[in-house]
């Protein structure tokens, strides 16, 4: 439930709407970074539970959030996209923990990293079969578990 090997650890606080801002913010700004636009009408929020190590599942209202947003950009682009993200996002604490460059409708281009210091996580990645829906690029991210402000945190 917390980024600790305890798991009382204040967690994070931060109101779903800003959440929501951040994930957006964000995206944004990897698609900047990459130099593609996004498709807002394509962005999915979704909320999640966060589950303890022993599947425990806290009442407090404590949440992660999952957000991503797809952009039009050509699969001859995507690999540019993994590259510069590998490239662009250490600099800012992310450390890489999956990348490949696309090959074909079945080994996709893959960008993942998480926040060193946050434990915020971003994805890039190649969406859709390529045989009966378009390819796109997938820019997304997760919250680590999250306690909005005023909630008394539940201890386990």
């Amino acid at each position: 439930m917390s980024q600790s090997d305890n798991p009382n650890a204040p967690l994070p606080r931060m109101e779903k709407d800003a959440a929501v801002k951040w994930a957006e913010d964000y995206t944004a700004y990897m698609a900047r970074l990459t130099d593609v636009e996004l498709t807002p009408s394509t962005a999915k929020v979704n909320f999640e539970a966060c589950i303890g190590e022993n599947d425990e599942v806290a009442e407090d209202g404590r949440y992660s959030l999952f957000y991503y947003v797809y952009s039009p950009a050509p699969v001859t682009e995507h690999t540019r996209i993994v590259r510069t993200l590998r490239r662009e996002l250490p600099e800012q604490g992310y450390e890489v923990t999956g990348y490949r460059e696309f090959q074909d409708a079945y080994s996709s281009a893959i960008f993942s990293a998480r926040n060193k210091k946050n434990n915020y996580s971003i994805e890039g990645d190649t969406v859709g079969s390529g045989k009966t829906k378009p390819q796109r690029f997938s820019f997304a991210v997760r919250t680590p578990c999250m306690l909005p402000p005023g909630a008394e945190q539940q201890q386990f």
